[in-house]
C-alpha cells in the first residue's frame, strides 16, 4: 500500500513509473496551465490524451510556489478535459514582467534602432495581463496598436545577482507564449515606454506553461494576424541569449517565483484593427490566440 491516498499524489512518485497502481503522472518534464472550473481557478496537467491536449489532473499547489521543488507538487485526479475546451485563464500571476527590448537584429533594424550592446529591459504592469481568448482593447489614446509576439519564460526559484557562466537553467521554471502589445506611437512620443506598453490587456499570455523545451537549441515564434503570417523567428537568433539576459536583470533586482520575462520579438511587427484575430505561437508551447476590440 502507498502512504498516499490515490487522489492526492506528489510527483516524487512519478519516477516510480507505477501509474496504474497510483494514478500518477508519467514523466519529469511538464505541462500546465490554468483554468476556471466550477466557477473557481485551478492549475492542470496537461497531457496528450489520443493525440490531443487534455487536463488530466489538477495541481494543488500552484507550480510557481514549489521554489522549484516540483518533485513535491501534489496532484489529484479530475475529468478529463480537452484543453481546447477549457477557460483557460493567463497560467502565470508574475510580480512584474520584465522585457526584453530588440532582442532580434531585424526587429531593431525595421524601426530604425541600432543595435543595443547590452540587454534593453523594461517592464510592462502586470494590470496588463489577459487571459488567452480575451479581449485586447485598442485604447482611444492610441492611433497605432502593433503586435509583438515573444517567447515568455517563467521563473521558479527567487533569483537575484547570479554570477558570471552561472546556470540560469535551475531558476525557470517553465515557457509560454507573450504578446507585448505595443501603443507604437505613444512608445515614440515619450520617449520612454511605460504609457505605450502598459495599458490593461496588452500583456496577453497563455495557454500554457511547459518545461518541455529548450530555446538555446532553437525554437520558432510565429504570429498571424486573421491567419496571414506576419511574424516568423528562432530563439537562436536572439542577440541575448536567454542565459545573458537573465544574469543581466538579476543584477538589477530580484527575479521572484513566477515572474514573466518577454524575451523579445521578431521582426514584421504590425498594427492591429478591431476585428482581427491574433495567434502568437512558440513551437512545441502551443499558440496564443486573442481577438481585438477598439475601446
Amino acid at each position: 500500500m502507498s502512504a498516499f491516498p490515490i487522489e492526492a499524489v506528489p510527483i516524487a512518485l512519478i519516477a516510480s513509473g507505477r501509474s496504474e497502481d497510483f494514478g500518477l503522472i508519467l514523466g519529469v518534464l511538464m505541462k500546465y496551465c490554468r483554468f476556471q472550473l466550477d466557477g473557481q481557478a485551478q492549475c492542470g496537467l496537461v497531457e496528450l490524451v489520443a493525440g490531443v491536449e487534455t487536463i488530466t489532473r489538477l495541481l494543488l499547489t500552484p507550480p510557481e510556489n514549489t521554489r522549484g521543488d516540483m518533485e513535491d507538487l501534489p496532484s489529484e485526479r479530475t475529468n478529463h478535459l480537452p484543453l481546447g475546451e477549457a477557460e483557460l485563464l493567463a497560467p502565470v500571476s508574475p510580480s512584474k514582467i520584465v522585457c526584453i527590448g530588440r532582442n532580434y537584429r531585424e526587429h531593431a533594424a525595421e524601426l530604425g534602432n541600432e543595435v543595443p550592446v547590452e540587454p534593453l529591459i523594461f517592464f510592462k504592469p502586470p494590470s496588463s495581463l489577459l487571459h488567452p481568448g480575451h479581449k485586447i482593447r485598442r485604447p482611444k489614446l492610441s492611433q497605432q496598436v502593433d503586435f509583438e509576439g515573444e517567447l515568455g519564460v517563467v521563473i521558479g526559484r527567487t533569483c537575484y545577482r547570479l554570477g558570471d557562466g552561472e546556470d540560469v537553467r535551475p531558476y525557470i521554471l517553465g515557457y509560454t507564449c507573450v504578446n507585448d502589445v505595443t501603443a507604437r506611437d505613444l512608445q515614440k512620443k515619450d520617449g520612454q515606454w511605460t504609457r505605450g506598453k502598459g495599458f490593461d490587456t496588452f500583456c496577453p499570455v497563455g495557454p500554457v506553461v511547459t518545461d518541455e523545451i529548450d530555446p538555446w537549441t532553437g525554437i520558432g515564434v510565429e504570429t498571424r494576424v486573421n491567419g496571414e503570417l506576419r511574424q516568423q523567428g528562432n530563439t537562436r537568433n536572439f542577440i541575448f541569449a536567454l542565459d545573458v539576459a537573465i544574469r543581466y536583470i538579476s543584477q538589477v533586482m530580484t527575479l521572484a517565483p513566477g515572474d514573466l520575462i518577454a524575451t523579445g520579438t521578431p521582426a514584421g511587427v504590425g498594427p492591429l484593427a478591431a476585428g482581427d484575430l491574433v495567434e502568437v505561437r512558440v513551437e512545441a508551447v502551443g499558440t496564443l490566440k486573442n481577438p481585438v476590440v477598439d475601446e
